[in-house]
């Protein structure tokens, strides 16, 4: 029991090193990797590259893949560059089990125990505590290889002949031995949630020569399908292109999968000879020393194996990425909901990611989202205006139309206070981390932006009400000349929508502030002229003082409009 704690906890000291690692490289270079992905061009080498480095240099696939999605959602990466970064991402993955079998073959404690004591003094400096971090979950990464190393000696599985008897049980020739140990690695990795850790559980086996090369590959082949199948169920609750890029990843594996299975051993052969190992020595026609030393080569075929295998798969399949694209596509078709009508976040889908900087761009797209609505509900309030000056022939038929419109404005109203909070609440998940001052900026500027875009929604809302207490009521009709105005005044408000618009979907350091104070300047100006027109117009009985009412409240919502606009330019462009 006490060995086999000892092997549980040095599996979970080397996890939680790796994601230390992994979330300290991301914090460090939160902003550079996505300038470095939203950079990339149609070229697919440039792609598959560029996914290789960043996912080496932050250790984790799975961050590099997230990150990929998240471009893709926000429109600076096609699905055809995200699948040659998502296969560059598998290349750069392996660099793991380099890490792995060399501290499975050498006595690197040393190394952890310096990465500690210059990490926790970095940590306490708050201008380097990311790199303390880094340093500290290499220590932990470490530790845990060496505690691994350590326990698999201690546990000598190449003597234990329970361990010994139940491998001996396979047929070793047998494809059906393959393809078991194929699906026990993929289960493995399924429920552990973590290829590095059964990528050290096969380590240590196969170095101890308890199992054999072979079954030890199908393992490592099975930890590539299991990694797939977690990120595809947690895409199964994403959006299209999320499931998309998802279910790609899964083909990449599954394809290199079965391919191998036709070269199995003579690959394998290969890949031992350039390591140096001997495929045919066994325990029984050598002594036990040239044994181990023979076995203890396993750790660098395992990792050999899982580069060439990844590289081999990609040189074969960057060459058919149109192809996949259109079968993903294909497999996987838009969901067939009407987006104006249903409330969901089309950004934001499984839960704040790890590097701060990146589920900032992932709120940043759905503010843009929820801009593009308040604009797209102002319409309709303009269009609802048009229905009830419409001088139709048919007064049901038109009643019709308008009391549609106006269901679809207030479920749009709905919609608007939902976005608010679910981004909110998002927000409030992220600024738990630990941010830099920078963020922490754009995290406050971002609660300014959506506490006034749903503003709008609800001046939208109030203009559509007032609209059909005139549709319904009693009061007299607006003259010509109150339509030409309201509408000249709605013409000026959708200006200074499309002008926020512009700067929402934009780079700030090209945008233009004054265009939309000037906007601004013409909506005050305009109401205050009509304010002074409508008091002349009901002493010279054009129309009557109820009509007026109506009339002036709809221009004053539309001044309020503007002003809750500017309020979210000001937050984006960062002025009190």
């Amino acid at each position: 029991m006490l060995v086999l704690f000892k092997l549980l906890g040095s599996l979970a000291l080397l996890m939680f090193g790796m994601k230390s690692m992994s979330d300290a490289l991301q914090k460090m270079a939160g902003p550079q990797l996505r300038h470095v992905l939203g950079a990339m061009t149609t070229n697919r080498f440039t792609g598959m590259l560029t996914g290789m480095l960043v996912t080496a240099s932050v250790q984790s696939s799975t961050a590099t893949t997230v990150m990929t999605v998240s471009f893709v959602n926000a429109g600076l990466l096609t699905l055809a560059q995200a699948i040659s970064v998502i296969m560059g991402a598998n290349i750069g993955t392996t660099l793991t089990a380099w890490i792995m079998s060399a501290g499975m073959s050498f006595d690197i404690s040393i190394v952890s125990y310096i990465g500690f004591f210059l990490g926790i003094i970095l940590i306490y400096m708050k201008q380097y505590r990311y790199i303390g971090d880094f340093l500290f979950g290499l220590g932990l990464l470490l530790l845990g290889l060496t505690t691994l190393r350590l326990t698999g000696a201690e546990m000598d599985l190449g003597h234990n002949e329970t361990v010994l008897s139940f491998f001996a049980s396979f047929d070793p020739d047998s494809f059906l031995t393959t393809l078991i140990f194929l699906f026990l690695g993929g289960i493995l990795t399924f429920c552990v949630q973590s290829s590095a850790a059964v990528m050290a559980i096969t380590m240590i086996l196969c170095s101890s020569g308890a199992l054999p090369i072979y079954q030890g590959i199908a393992l490592v082949m099975g930890e590539n399908i299991g990694t797939t199948v977690t990120s595809n169920l947690a895409a199964m609750s994403a959006n299209t292109q999320a499931r998309r890029a998802a279910l790609a990843h899964m083909f990449f594996n599954v394809f290199g999968v079965i391919w191998i299975l036709f070269v199995f051993r003579p690959f394998i052969d290969m890949v031992c000879g350039w390591v140096g190992y001997d495929v045919t020595m066994t325990k029984d026609h050598v002594d036990s020393a040239t044994f181990l030393a023979n076995a203890a080569r396993l750790t660098f075929v395992l990792a050999a194996f899982h580069t060439t295998f990844n590289v081999a798969n990609t040189m074969i399949l960057i060459w058919f990425i149109p192809q996949i694209e259109r079968f993903v596509c294909w497999v996987i078709k838009p969901k067939k909901l009407d987006e104006e009508e249903d409330f969901r976040l089309h950004f934001i889908t499984a839960g704040f990611m790890k590097t701060p900087e990146l589920s900032v761009l992932e709120a940043q797209k759905e503010i843009q989202s929820f801009s593009d609505r308040m604009q797209r509900m102002f319409n309709m309030v303009r269009e609802l205006l048009t229905l009830s000056s419409s001088a139709a022939n048919s007064k049901e038929a038109k009643t019709g139309d308008f009391n549609k419109l106006y269901t679809r404005i207030e479920k749009y109203e709905g919609i608007s206070d939902n976005m608010e909070l679910e981004i909110a609440k998002y927000l409030d998940q992220v600024s738990d981390g630990h941010l830099a001052d920078e963020t922490k900026a754009k995290i406050r500027a971002m609660l300014r932006e959506i506490s006034e875009l749903e503003s709008i929604g609800d001046a939208c809302y109030n203009m559509a009400r007032t609209i059909s207490r005139k549709y319904n009521g009693k009061e007299d009709h607006f003259i010509e000349k109150q339509y030409e105005h309201i509408h000249q005044m709605m013409e000026l408000t959708d200006n200074s929508l499309t002008e926020m618009n512009k700067l929402m979907s934009g780079r700030k350091e090209s945008f233009d502030v004054n265009r939309s104070f000037n906007i601004e300047h013409e909506i005050n100006n305009y109401r205050n002229q009509l304010k002074q027109q409508n008091i002349v117009d009901i002493n010279n009985h054009e129309y009557t003082y109820a009509v007026g009412t109506i009339y002036m409240d709809l221009i004053n919502e539309c001044e309020k409009l503007g002003d809750y606009v500017v309020n979210v330019v000001e937050a984006r462009m960062g002025i009190r």
